[in-house]
């Protein structure tokens, strides 16, 4: 074994002041700690199916021999007098001055430089460049100089070692300080060489770039870990303390060190997914219920398949694809060795209907393995969630055998995407394919899980490219991914299996049947099983699943059509009217008769308001509720999403067919009684002018080709499940339009806005995980979205949204400032204050005469809430939150809209009027 010499043991790795007394941590140390963190994680975290992709060309040996590498040689640019010369961060100089003491009785004549270009060579860099410089291949050379989570654009060896040589080893006129730097970096190269079980650098090889990816995840994780002195800055908990200044590399117990750290940071159990034997008994353990004969038909299915890759399940709302998934994720984690899920979801109000679900499912498991697995909610409100926020920490958890989901707060920040199990906005997925700095953490912690995708085709093209290049990523890492629609154009299913195929094999040769592409079977079971697609549509529809819909054009003002529902529930019975725009919603809830209870839900409500409706209506018309005589509920496509709800009678403004099925399924959802003349489920679509004029409104929201082909295609009745399939496919199929009055124009701007939003997306989008030729990871992430700092930025770039801006609403009196709710805001925490938030309506945004109309409105609400900015300056909650202050009648102005709101109707607004 190479021995360390006394100046190879004096270089820093890491230096800092606590409490005036002075620590650091010795390079090896750092390097040693980090090595083994990565072959820890590596035998004993990821996945046995994250393991065998980075088996695929490589022996089991191969690869522990190959993390221990990257581990120690991860900060080999730190044996630089470019880092050494680094000043302590916060500066402290004497700090400074003792560690260059202890240089230079270690043997350096000087740490001093040429010229003070430090930082052109950051030490990942400098690292790479050395380690190149001594025979090691570009592939695994990219994962040392990106370590830091951006890859540089090319290689810059060569730049590194005639350009910038002084920062590598020192004056380029003394030869004695350049044989010095380079006697030291050979002494801890050949140590870590021999220390990783090779005997030559070249021995080392290449990897493909998934695993590159994977790799690097790992090794930032690693580093992270590796680097952390406590397990969280408010914890007690030590990982890898620094040591006092007064000790050094030998006085370190190393061993003991890495597994006292990994002991205190293991708190959470891996979850040991087990086979299910029986389908009948494993929904009545999880779900406590006899599952209907199409989700255990389904699940049968998907447990006879060997190597399962994407799923995509199609079925009519309210058959419980929820717990199919579930169930399927539990056969596919055991299948293919995965150990944790994501579910992703349209919205964060769909996010956190669908959380409890989830957790519900998890208690069982952990109760069942007396264990704790983790779980994140990823969304932007999470920390309003009480579901959420209410779980202990794995910190908390004392001698406790009975098993219990928990929260690990060590994955927080950019390392939420680690934590085990998450529900989250679809975002968090989509995010998998956009550049941006440290995505390899996020790649790293989807790599090991089983992908649920809900309300699929919620979608649109823009989202769909991410979701597509997701896909391909998903399956170079062999993922399973389960997708769930009930109502799904055939081109956006097979465009995920060519995509899946793609990224696992390369290529989208696929053994099927030859009408594959054109299946319109409904229930439809798609299994992608190694390259061979199993597409089963036979399945067992019980008779209260096989109904009938009465569908009905009523063409009325808005006060027509609150005529029409009282009418309808004139003997009693619940109207759900669903509309396009929340500004209809609101003219039309002004309209029920005062004797009528009315219940309004759109996204203009204040965050804790919207929640409470939200449990009104499920409280009201939710499964098991009693039910008020009449009632009509008013909202918006917030409406149609993961709600478990049911109207007596449906109106609904004209939306593409897919959607108008899954307002549909809000209508006669559960075995209830109801009024005789509403026994029969009937929908009215309304919002149709005439054929090809669906107003301003409706066709601002959705294309006026969708709409028209869904108004050419509907007919007066709809048969579920039978006519589901068929009539979503003609409404996508562009090869019928030749047979559609009137449609080229409308056609022409539809494809051309297709092809624009394809083109959008395609911008900051990663490659193709199997790109001929490209093994490293240098440029993956140039020219990217370097800086996703927030929720709202992060679905401003996977998302086509008007970009608006989130505010508190506040109201101002003479007595002081107000909650809109009326308590006074010096008596309410600054929590609660954080909660009540809105986003503001895009037209009063956009209204600001500017280039940069967001900018300009920020700059101007802060102005007007320079006291209160202030004020909130330093409390963790408030900091950086923008307010809106409305009078004590609730009024105000901005960017010449007059705005006003109300807890019954929400935040409404309109134009000044112009003077003269």
């Amino acid at each position: 074994m190479v021995n360390l010499s006394p100046a190879t043991k004096a270089l820093w790795g890491k230096k800092a002041v606590h409490d005036n007394q002075e620590f650091w941590l010795p390079l090896v140390a750092h390097l040693i700690d980090t090595k083994n963190v990565m072959q820890w994680l590596y035998n004993n975290w990821i996945s046995e199916g994250t393991r065998k992709i980075l088996q695929q060309n490589l022996s089991p040996e191969d690869v522990q021999k190959l993390v221990g590498f990257l581990g120690f040689f991860h900060d080999f640019g730190k044996a630089t007098p470019a880092f050494q010369y680094k000043q302590s961060f916060p500066r402290n100089k004497d700090l400074d001055e003792d560690i260059t003491e202890k240089l230079r009785r270690a043997g350096f004549s000087s740490i001093s430089m040429d010229n003070y270009r430090v930082r052109k060579s950051p030490h990942p860099i400098a690292g790479e460049a050395l380690l190149e410089s001594l025979g090691l291949n570009e592939s695994i050379g990219s994962i040392i100089g990106g370590h830091h989570g951006l890859p540089p654009k090319r290689d810059f060896t060569s730049k590194q070692l005639n350009s910038y040589a002084s920062n590598l080893w020192g004056r380029d006129t003394d030869t004695k300080i350049q044989d010095e730097w380079k006697s030291v970096q050979n002494n801890l190269f050949r140590y870590g060489l021999a220390l990783c079980g090779y005997d030559d650098i070249k021995d080392i090889p290449e990897v493909t770039l998934p695993q590159a990816v994977i790799l690097e995840g790992m090794l930032i994780m690693a580093d992270w870990l590796a680097s952390s002195e406590k397990l969280t800055n408010y914890s007690d908990i030590s990982l890898f303390p620094l040591i006092s200044l007064e000790e050094d590399f030998d006085s370190v117990h190393l061993k003991d060190r890495y597994q006292h750290a990994i002991q205190n940071w293991e708190l959470s159990d891996r979850w040991m997914p087990e086979k299910i034997s029986s389908i009948m008994e494993q929904y009545r353990l999880r779900f406590n219920f006899v599952p209907r004969p199409v989700q255990k038909e389904m699940s049968e299915i998907i447990s006879q398949s060997t190597d399962p890759g994407l799923i995509i399940i199609e079925a009519p709302t309210g058959i419980g694809k929820t717990e199919l998934a579930l169930t399927a994720a539990e056969q596919l984690a055991f299948k293919q060795g995965k150990t944790g899920l994501y579910m992703g979801l349209p919205t964060q109000a769909t996010t956190n209907a669908m959380f409890s679900r989830v957790k519900h499912w998890l208690d069982s498991m952990a109760k069942e393995q007396a264990a704790h697995p983790d779980i994140k909610l990823l969304q932007g409100k999470a920390k309003f969630n009480k579901s959420y926020t209410n779980l202990p920490y794995t910190e908390n958890i004392y001698d406790d055998t009975d098993g219990d989901v928990v929260i690990n707060s060590w994955f927080a920040g950019k390392k939420s995407s680690l934590s085990h199990f998450a529900v989250g906005t679809i975002d968090n997925l989509l995010l998998t394919a956009l550049k941006q700095k440290h995505l390899f953490l996020r790649h790293l912690g989807f790599s090991d899980k089983v992908v649920i995708i809900d309300e699929l085709h919620a979608y649109d093209s823009y989202m769909s490219s991410y979701l597509e290049k997701a896909i391909k990523w998903l399956g170079a890492y062999h993922v399973p991914v389960i997708a769930l629609s009930a109502t799904l154009p055939k081109k956006k299913r097979n465009d995920l299996l060519k995509a899946y195929l793609k990224g696992k094999y390369g290529s989208i040769k696929i053994k099927a049947n030859d009408n594959w592409e054109d299946n319109e079977g409904y229930p439809l079971l798609s299994i992608l099983d190694g390259n061979k697609l199993e597409q089963v549509s036979d399945f067992s529809i019980a008779n209260d699943e096989n109904r009938t819909i009465n569908v009905v054009r009523f063409n009325g003002n808005e006060e027509e059509i609150i005529n029409k529902a009282v009418a309808e529930i004139e003997d009693g019975g619940i109207a759900g009217i669903v509309v396009n725009t929340v500004k209809r919603a609101q003219d039309l809830a002004r309209l029920v008769p005062e004797n009528i209870e009315v219940l309004l839900l759109h996204s203009a409500y204040l965050a804790p308001e919207r929640e409470k409706i939200e449990e009104r209506l499920q409280a009201k018309i939710g499964k098991g509720a009693t039910r008020p005589k009449k009632m009509i509920v008013i909202g918006t496509q917030v409406l149609e999403q993961s709600l478990d709800i049911d109207f007596d009678v449906l109106f609904t403004d004209i939306a593409p067919v897919d959607l108008i099925i899954q307002r549909i399924g809000r209508l006669h959802r559960h075995k209830i009684s109801r009024p005789m003349h509403l026994a029969k489920p009937t929908v009215y679509i309304t919002g149709i002018n005439s054929y090809g004029d669906y107003g301003k409104g409706n066709e601002f929201i959705y294309e006026k080709y969708l709409l028209m082909k869904t108004d050419h295609f509907l007919t007066h009745k709809i048969n579920i499940p039978n006519d589901v399939s068929p009539l979503v496919q003609k409404v996508y199929d562009p090869t019928v339009d030749k047979d559609i009055k009137d449609i080229a124009e409308a056609e022409a701007k539809f494809e051309k806005d297709l092809k624009k939003s394809k083109k959008k997306a395609k911008v900051f989008q990663i490659e193709n995980p199997n790109k001929k030729g490209k093994n490293n990871l240098f440029g993956w992430l140039s020219d990217g979205q370097i800086n996703v700092s927030d929720d709202n930025h992060a679905a401003a770039c996977v998302r086509d949204i008007k970009e608006t801006i989130e505010v508190i609403l506040l109201k101002n009196t003479s007595e002081g400032t107000f909650l809109m709710d009326g308590r006074n805001i010096e008596e309410v925490s600054s929590e609660e204050i954080a909660g009540q938030t809105i986003r503001l309506p895009f037209a009063v945004v956009n209204n600001s005469k500017s280039k940069d109309p967001v900018d300009k409105t920020i700059t101007k609400l802060e102005k007007n809430m320079l006291t209160l900015r202030n004020k909130w300056k330093g409390d963790i909650w408030l900091r950086g939150a923008l307010a809106l202050e409305f009078n004590e009648n609730n009024l105000t102005t901005l960017n010449g809209f007059n705005l006003k709101y109300s807890s019954k109707l929400g935040l409404m607004y309109e134009k000044e009027e112009e003077d003269g």
